[in-house]
This record gives C-alpha cells, sequence and structure tokens, in this order.
C-alpha cells in the first residue's frame, strides 16, 4: 500500500492516516482495513496510539473511517461534499466512549504506561480514532486539510508548507508526468495533418 509522505513539518494526525484506509491504485479502490486480517495488521501497527482494539469489527471501522473522510472532505472545501450531522453524531458518540486514563505496570523490569478504560471493550480505538478526528477537524490543523488531486489519488494530506499540493512526492510525480503528456501530446488536429 502506497502510505503518503508526512512531510518535513509534522507526521500525519492518526485520523488522517485512518481515513486513508481507503486509497486508489493503479486506478483501483483499496481498502486497508477492509477484512478482519487488514483490521487487525492496522491497528496492531497503531496500537500505542490507539491502546486494545476492542472487539469491534471491520463494519464499526469503515463505517468511522467513511464518516471521517466525508467530513475532512467537507473541511477541505471538495466540491461536492457536504456535511451529515449523522457523520458528527457517530464521532460524538463514539468518542464518548473514551473514558480512560493511564496506569503504571511493572512488567519485565521495567515500568510501562497502560491505558485503562471504563468503555466497553469493543470501542476503545474507536473511541481514540473518533476523539482524533473530532480534534482535528475542530481544530487548527483544519484550515491545513487538503485532497491530493494527483490522478487517480483519493488521499487526504495536512498543507505543511506553502508548496506543497500532493499526499506525497509519488502523486506529484504523476500530476507533473499528466501535465507533461497533456501538453505535449495534445497537439490540434490541423498540426497533425501537415505533418
Amino acid at each position: 500500500m502506497r502510505t503518503p509522505s508526512a512531510g518535513p513539518g509534522r507526521p500525519e494526525p492518526l485520523s488522517l492516516r485512518f481515513a486513508n484506509t481507503r486509497y486508489a491504485e493503479r486506478g483501483h479502490a483499496r481498502d486497508a482495513i477492509g477484512t478482519p486480517e487488514l483490521l487487525r495488521d492496522w491497528l496492531t501497527r497503531h496500537a500505542a496510539e490507539l491502546g486494545r482494539p476492542g472487539r469491534a469489527g471491520v463494519a464499526a471501522f469503515a463505517e468511522l473511517r467513511d464518516a471521517v473522510r466525508a467530513l475532512i472532505a467537507v473541511a477541505a472545501h471538495e466540491p461536492g461534499a457536504s456535511a451529515d450531522p449523522d457523520h458528527c453524531a457517530l464521532l460524538n458518540r463514539l468518542s464518548a466512549g473514551a473514558a480512560s486514563w493511564p496506569t503504571l505496570v511493572r512488567a519485565g523490569g521495567r515500568f510501562r504506561a497502560v491505558e485503562r478504560s471504563t468503555a466497553d471493550h469493543g470501542t476503545p480505538a474507536l473511541a481514540a480514532l473518533a476523539r482524533d478526528a473530532i480534534l482535528l477537524l475542530g481544530g487548527d490543523l483544519a484550515d491545513d486539510l487538503r485532497a491530493c488531486h494527483a490522478p487517480g489519488c483519493v488521499q487526504f494530506f495536512l498543507k505543511d508548507h506553502p508548496r506543497r499540493e500532493w499526499c506525497s512526492p509519488a502523486c506529484g510525480n504523476r500530476a507533473r508526468a499528466a501535465r507533461h503528456y497533456q501538453r505535449h501530446h495534445s497537439a490540434p488536429s490541423s498540426e497533425l495533418r501537415t505533418s
């Protein structure tokens, strides 16, 4: 899976990385959390930020991801994007399940901080993602949210540099190549006949 570059300024927020689990590769839609195995792998890679995944399944995570994507599209001022009150309600409902606190445990001779929660065991990871999305969309970074407009890309990114226009260097290269191709291969038909 191609993942967008975080850029030189700051790492991408967790909820933005989560939103970008829906992506396109060679013109085909892909889903990085579409099966229980893919979801488990993604959650494991982000366990330090999410805590325990709980019992929620692919459908619950996909529903949250799609709501976050829709709200990011609105914040990024994408044409045709509109705010659905149900998306905000979903984020708020899931975020409310995050009543948690850190505890200190000793394991293997070392101290470790472990997050504890009063929430249902099925929701802590969903709550963490919803909370992160709320803080992203309702915070100062919302003005920097952008959609990548490279050919075939469906990712979002934070515009952390005035000249940044794509989610990754690969998308920037594709966009420049497409412009170059368009300039050099769209000669008027009269020019083609005289050659």
